[in-house]
């Protein structure tokens, strides 16, 4: 059956790009494509309901806004734009269940049409796989860099060939490639401000143990953007007085390609040491999902208890470990709105918008998380010293007490959230 929303998302794209043709400010989508998943849940059941009363006229209306569709398509200035996506890796559960499909649904609601790949963890593979993406003819990449080094000569052959790109989630290094993420040092300060809280910082006599488990070291979010969050709400300051000892310091242990198995292992030995030295641990900051999962798998094979622990992503495991109480916050970056935004973006690059002065239409990212800076592309400053334009937007801390939100914006359903949660100890979102 016709899809009535991306009827609309694509009526409001052909009015709004057709302007882009003459270059200067260009304005994405006004009608958002799904303001939350529980919107799309409600409206599925109307529609439902309504088919059933009156299976005429709806298919009579299906027929009609279909054909309403396709005849704007031909005449849209991204009809004929293909977009490419090309995912460092497709392990992690957000990028198949949020992004992807995010992105995908804008694209085609334009018009437009949709190709990805998955590098597989492999530098080498995504140089191959944007080449190919390439060859087929895409107009704009979004590329979740495996590297923000490594990417640069692929980035070089799809701007050498006229290939707009946007680096996603995670950034790249070069003055041409549009930013678009999560504000990463938010993210940062928003895991360890909850930790804190939790466990304050101690005195010089027994100050409190913290362990650092990070992600991937050649990733700028994991070795400079979260860090500095952390940094920001008052980790260094506890540190340098005395106050935090950090067990696996000074900077923490990191987890090569983010991996779940690895920060397991990592965490391990981090315990069979505070063991042997009769040091426990008192608070631990991840500084994502994955990595939290292997915390959590470490904590669970040495029978050690569940000390408050960080991450962020908003994987429905991390969620559920939220509800069980294996995991203290779990900063939710919502990758449906991130989606959105990325294949606005990457259409209204397609029809010719400049990247400095790109503009994002009222409407179209929930308010709750747009950029602060408002929804004009923002100069960024890179760690290389780069200016990108980019679209940073808000995450959202999520702790036992708040976790209906993740259940409102569509992020996880009540039953896989509350799975195997002790009814005693039940969070507010699982009574």
């Amino acid at each position: 059956m016709f899809n009535r929303r991306a009827t609309a998302l694509f009526a409001t794209l052909v009015v709004v790009l057709a302007a882009c043709g003459g270059g200067g400010a260009t304005t994405a989508p006004t009608t958002k494509p799904a303001a939350t998943s529980a919107a799309t849940s409600a409206a599925t059941a109307a529609a439902t309901t309504a088919a059933t009363t009156a299976a005429t006229a709806a298919a009579t209306a299906a027929a009609t806004a279909a054909a309403t569709a396709a005849a704007t398509a031909a005449g849209s200035p991204t009809a004929g734009c293909t977009v490419g996506v090309s995912w460092n890796n497709f392990q992690q559960p957000r990028w198949a269940a949020h992004d992807q499909p995010s992105i995908k649904e804008v694209v085609e609601a334009g018009g437009g049409t949709y190709i990805d790949a998955d590098a597989n963890l492999s530098e080498e593979q995504q140089a191959t796989d944007i080449a190919t993406m390439i060859s087929k003819g895409a107009n704009v990449l979004i590329v979740l860099a495996q590297s923000p080094t490594a990417v640069l000569p692929a980035v070089k052959t799809a701007k050498d060939a006229g290939v707009a790109v946007i680096g996603y989630d995670r950034l790249i290094e070069d003055p041409d490639v549009l930013y678009l993420s999560f504000n990463n040092v938010a993210v940062g300060a928003a895991e360890a401000s909850a930790i804190l809280a939790k466990v304050p910082p101690g005195t010089t006599d027994a100050p409190a143990n913290y362990v650092l488990i990070k992600g991937d070291e050649a990733d700028p979010n994991a070795s400079t953007f979260l860090p500095q969050g952390w940094d920001d709400a008052g980790l260094k300051a506890a540190v340098d007085a005395g106050t935090i000892k950090i067990l696996n310091g000074p900077d923490g242990t990191y987890t090569e390609a983010w991996a779940t198995q690895t920060a397991q292992a990592n965490m391990e030995a981090i315990i069979d040491k505070a063991v042997a030295d009769g040091n426990t641990i008192d608070a631990i900051l991840a500084e994502n999902d994955s990595t939290a999962l292997g915390v959590v798998g470490a904590l669970t094979a040495k029978s050690y208890g569940y000390p408050p622990l960080s991450g962020q992503d908003g994987d429905p495991a991390n969620l559920n470990n939220v509800a069980k109480g294996q995991q203290y916050v779990d900063v939710w970056k919502s990758a449906n709105e991130l989606g959105h935004a990325a294949g606005a973006a990457a259409l209204a690059l397609c029809a010719g918008g400049d990247m400095a002065t790109l503009t994002l239409e009222d409407g179209l990212i929930d308010p709750a998380v747009a950029p602060e800076a408002g929804l004009t592309a923002q100069p960024f400053t890179t760690p290389g010293g780069n200016t990108v334009s980019s679209f940073i937007l808000k995450p959202t801390p999520l702790t036992a007490e708040n976790l209906q939100l993740a259940i409102d914006g569509g992020q996880i359903t009540k039953e896989a959230l509350c799975a195997d949660v002790d009814p005693a100890k039940a969070p507010p979102a699982c009574k």
